[in-house]
């Protein structure tokens, strides 16, 4: 598999950052991953703003990846080399502050950063969703910036640990009794026929694929509250699922020992898939009609 690192393409296995490149050292970077369809980026302004905004926050320069042209050069080139233009990939963009000294405060000025981009083959799970997955609840003990995608993603991998080890696909985070997000990805129920959702503020990231499914879900008449529910509701939800770059929407049929609805995917949640399928497929077919820059 081909990789793209700070202006070069190289095999994967040949990419390297010096030991003292403050992503490796602190975390101190952010990321972003596109879904990818037929060699063709979903929602690539939204993620593309995403990144920026990341990069704004953290104080980071942002380099020529967060161009639209040029990152469409790299990603077809990565795409291409890698023979992934046809099917479902994902494309990770990482960008850090640079290597330099290991000191808290920032390196110098004109400290270039670490861009790495790479593309993975991706097939979605569908078994999985046509059942509907188990997910756990566990405390949110992440830091009060969680709008920022940033690399410092430990407590995500201990939560999603905790979930594997009873069989679940995903923990729902709790912060002061109040569902916020998942491991990886947004947390939506539906309570009296209404969709329920933590709403877009520095306590979770604000997801593509959540925003894209909010919208087809307005589009489409069912009522819509970005308003959290609790940890207390989980027992009233009629219907759960997640909301992700790599889950689309799928079903969420038990959490802890609750079983949620009839324990199997409902009526809202099936047609929120169908619809934003549909609209992925859709986007980046259309996607084929627009030339790359380079």
């Amino acid at each position: 598999m081909l990789a793209y690192l700070n202006g070069q393409f190289l095999p994967r296995s040949a990419a390297t950052i010096s030991v003292e490149d403050r992503g490796f050292i602190f975390g101190d970077g952010v990321y972003e991953v596109w879904r990818v369809v037929n060699g063709q980026l979903f929602e690539t302004e939204r993620h593309l703003d995403r990144l920026k905004f990341g990069l704004a926050e953290l104080r980071i320069t942002a380099p020529d990846i967060t161009r639209t042209d040029f990152l469409r050069q790299i990603a077809e080139r990565l795409l291409t080399e890698s023979d992934l233009l046809e099917g479902e990939a994902t494309l990770y963009v990482e960008v850090t502050r640079g290597g330099a000294p290991r000191t808290h405060n920032f390196p110098p000025p004109g400290t270039p950063p670490t861009v790495y981009v790479t593309v993975n083959r991706f097939k979605p799970p569908e078994e999985l969703r046509a059942r509907g997955a188990a997910a756990i609840t566990i405390p949110d003990i992440r830091w009060l910036r969680c709008d920022i995608k940033t690399l410092q993603l430990l407590p995500n991998v201990l939560a999603k640990q905790a979930a594997m080890e009873v069989g679940a696909t995903e923990a729902w985070m709790i912060r002061d009794g109040v569902v916020t997000e998942g491991s990886h990805a947004s947390v939506i129920g539906v309570i009296d026929g209404v969709i329920r959702t933590h709403p877009t503020n520095n306590l979770i990231l604000p997801g593509i694929t959540r925003s894209v499914v909010l919208d087809i879900a307005r589009r489409a008449g069912i009522p819509v509250r970005e308003d959290a529910f609790t940890e207390q509701d989980i027992p009233r939800l009629e219907e759960a699922f997640l909301a992700g770059t790599t889950t689309d929407v799928m079903p969420i049929v038990r959490v802890n020992e609750q079983v949620i609805g009839n324990g199997t995917p409902g009526p809202i949640t099936t047609r929120l898939h169908t619809a934003f399928r549909a609209h992925l497929d859709a986007s980046c077919a259309a996607g084929h009609a627009q030339p790359t820059t380079a």
